[in-house]
């Protein structure tokens, strides 16, 4: 992927592509989820359509369960950290 997601580059991808991961903290300094300061795994996943999401749980969590069953991160500052992307790819979050 490049450094900024862009709409085309979803329209790019495969359906269910995981095409970005990561791992953060679960504190003010990443993405805060429980303020439980342990570390987390993030998964973004490209749709069945060009739209997208993120995922995120505990780091002993594979990816493939964190795509089946990590929490949704819904907050915009969150998604852009995570992954940068133009407005047009931010758009097609789903929320």
């Amino acid at each position: 992927m490049n450094n900024i997601l862009t709409l085309q580059a979803l329209k790019d991808m495969a359906p269910d592509t995981i095409f970005a991961t990561g791992v953060t903290t679960d504190d003010e300094n990443g993405i805060n989820i429980t303020s439980s300061g342990e570390a987390l795994r993030w998964v973004a996943v490209r749709g069945g359509i060009h739209d997208w999401t993120i995922y995120a749980h505990y780091s002993s969590w594979s990816e493939e369960a964190i795509r089946q069953n990590g929490d949704k991160v819904y907050s915009e500052d969150h998604i852009k950290k995570l992954v940068p992307c133009d407005d047009e790819a931010f758009n097609m979050y789903r929320f």
